[in-house]
């Protein structure tokens, strides 16, 4: 209920930047000018695996270390934008202040990405990463589940809420690295349907990419469990210069 009465507060509020939250003047949507311009959305050299950004503007698309040390069960992960900046301040003010009305404009985005990346007719099923119900009940929603709800809506694709389940609780990866983080969600997540994956194509939905430790886990239950191909897509995605 606390949520319901947050978002229906913020519904009355004149509309304000979704990055550094000033008051939008009249024609201005979701970003003011300043904010939007500071988005770095990615593009091309990236990893031609995991999708990480690369510094470099003259080198070819490739793998990068990451996915060269180590076993990757998706195939292909793609983001919409450097986990930065105005993107990170929006991403964090939806996520951890229940802030979802962003939830939209996110997914459109997020269909937009899919339509750069793959034929929208590949996929048999999106299905997000799933919360810990300890997390789930802390937070009052999954933010995978809302982005996969709108870009189902958008691109037509069907989806599978609770076909995977976290059943184990995991400690906060944001300060760990990748090895630690390889350790900490082995085993933490469970397949519910073995059937409802078998044969599929399979679109893998989350918020961010770091290192990708969280939805290879994912994908290596949703392989093991008889699904065809699992490919991630994410809002945005760490690299090294925005991780803290």
């Amino acid at each position: 209920m606390s949520l319901f009465f947050k978002t229906l507060f913020q519904f009355f509020l004149p509309p304000q930047c979704y990055g550094c939250e000033a008051f939008l003047e009249e024609g201005q949507e979701a970003f003011c000018p300043d904010c939007l311009s500071a988005i770095r959305w990615i593009e091309s050299p990236f990893c031609t695996r995991c999708g990480m950004p690369f510094v470099s503007r003259n080198e070819k698309n490739h793998l990068c270390g990451l996915c060269m040390d180590q076993k990757r069960y998706f195939t292909t992960g793609r983001a919409l934008g450097y986990y930065e900046g105005p993107l990170r301040e929006a991403i964090h003010r939806w996520k951890y202040e229940g802030k979802i009305y962003l939830s939209p404009l996110f997914g459109e985005w997020m269909k937009r990405t899919l339509s750069q990346n793959w034929e929208t007719d590949l996929f048999d099923l999106l299905v997000p990463v799933p919360l810990h119900p300890q997390r789930l009940r802390e937070r009052g929603f999954n933010q995978a589940l809302l982005l996969v709800r709108e870009l189902s809506r958008r691109a037509g694709i069907a989806y599978r809420k609770q076909i995977l389940e976290k059943r184990r609780q995991t400690v906060p990866q944001i300060n760990l690295s990748g090895v630690e983080r390889e350790k900490g969600v082995k085993g933490a997540f469970h397949l519910t349907d073995p059937e409802g994956v078998k044969g599929k194509v399979i679109l893998l939905v989350d918020d961010v990419f770091t290192t990708g430790a969280t939805v290879n886990e994912c994908a290596k239950v949703l392989i093991a469990g008889g699904a065809q191909r699992v490919d991630v897509l994410t809002l945005a995605h760490a690299v090294k210069t925005s991780i803290q």
